[in-house]
């Protein structure tokens, strides 16, 4: 509950930031966006004020700010534009899937980027659960990226790819509370037991992002916000996926039941863009506005 005292000194603040945004009658009104209020409050004092704002509608002004054309979103006209198709009824929740993510990106504990939900229908007795493959879903209009104040999350102009610049990351996490999807995690600098002690494994870097990081204290990614890239280092210099050769995500790579379908949506002649045409698909969350990337086969 606010105090008199708080009252007041919101009140201060607000006059403070009106008569800093006014300008002469001779000018025109300046209309100003959510995140320049936020920018702004968080220049004149009012951090406390600027967070809650950010963090309560995070979601619901980001999205609506895609779907208005007010966001940060880049247009599809990509080179490429990567993303998945997945089979629910072919995924049985083995979850090799996300131990073939995590040996590919050497990511600590609490870092998942992908996980499989399972819901339970035992409505009857031949039901099974339904198991669903969810990684980060690479949204057309992502809303994570309009809420970094530091632009440290991005959507790369040539594949669609969204990802993080971890020199950038200050690990203030506002994009974790943007993300509808729960696809972003934080490290924390936990090891797994086999990577802290003095093995082999342990001084293997992480390819991720094509950097080869060597995990150390203090040292990015430990403090950042870190996410699936599609496993973008595995793209040729001109960005592209070899299946064949075994450049290909991790998940999409070792699925046992061939649930998870990767490719090239721009290319019309590929496996997933004929799956959006032939097959029953859905995406999450549509009334968002986000337009993910990845879709469902029920």
């Amino acid at each position: 509950m606010t105090s008199d005292g708080d009252h007041s000194l919101l009140e201060a603040r607000a006059s403070e930031t009106s008569a800093a945004l006014a300008l002469d009658d001779a000018a025109p009104r300046v209309e100003l966006s959510r995140r320049q209020l936020i920018d702004h409050l968080a220049k004149v004092g009012a951090g406390a004020l600027a967070t809650a704002l950010l963090a309560g509608g995070a979601i619901e002004a980001a999205a609506a700010a895609t779907r208005t054309g007010t966001g940060s979103a880049p247009s599809t006209k990509n080179k490429y534009r990567y993303g998945m198709v997945i089979d629910t009824r072919r995924c049985v929740g083995c979850r090799a899937c996300v131990v073939a993510c995590k040996a590919e990106n050497k990511t600590p504990p609490g870092v998942y980027y992908t996980v499989v939900l399972e819901e339970g229908l035992m409505e009857q007795p031949d039901d099974r659960p339904l198991f669903m493959t969810k990684p980060c879903f690479h949204c057309e209009h992502p809303p994570c990226t309009d809420v970094c104040p530091v632009s440290a999350t991005f959507k790369r102009e040539q594949d669609g790819i969204v990802v993080v610049d971890y020199d950038r990351c200050i690990g203030c996490r506002y994009c974790i509370v943007a993300c509808p999807y729960g696809a972003r995690y934080f490290d924390f600098g936990d090891d797994y037991p086999a990577v802290a002690e003095d093995t082999p494994w342990a001084g293997v870097p992480s390819p991720e992002l094509g950097q080869y990081r060597e995990r150390g204290n203090d040292k990015s990614p430990i403090g950042n916000v870190r996410k699936c890239t599609f496993c973008l280092h595995l793209q040729d210099e001109d960005g592209r996926y070899d299946k064949d050769a075994g450049r290909w995500p991790a998940c999409a790579k070792t699925c046992t039941g061939h649930a998870i379908h990767f490719g090239d949506f721009n290319d019309r002649g590929s496996e997933v863009s004929r799956l959006l045409r032939e097959r029953q698909v859905i995406r999450l969350k549509e009334d968002l506005g986000t337009e993910p990337n990845v879709y469902y086969m029920l």
